[in-house]
């Protein structure tokens, strides 16, 4: 059975966050991403609290295809250690994930 995933990662501007979303997509490592935003992120950065502005990219894979994901955020995200985080989808509409296994990995 197919495993599906949603992959998070957050930015400091939308530009990069739309940028990461046209890549994974385009290498049809995703089927789809999308780009929410501005959040608001407080956070532990070496030794302090941080607070900042940010743009979440919530992209639809496969578990399969996380490595590839993560290898190709990782060479273009700006930050020195980005969120990437995958969860697992339990469930659901069988219509999307049937067009989401469709959509990824076939021209890789």
């Amino acid at each position: 059975m197919t495993e599906f995933i949603q992959i998070y990662t957050t930015t400091e501007n939308k530009d990069d966050a739309r940028m990461i979303a046209q890549r994974v997509v385009g290498k049809r490592l995703a089927a789809c991403a999308q780009v929410v935003g501005p959040i608001f992120s407080t956070y532990w950065w070496e030794g302090a609290i941080e607070e900042a502005e940010e743009w979440l990219c919530i992209i639809k894979s496969r578990k399969d295809l996380f490595d590839k994901l993560e290898e190709a955020i990782l060479g273009i995200h700006p930050y020195d250690v980005p969120e990437i985080i995958a969860v697992s989808i339990i469930t659901g509409s069988q219509k999307y994930l049937q067009w989401l296994n469709k959509e990824v990995g076939t021209n890789q």
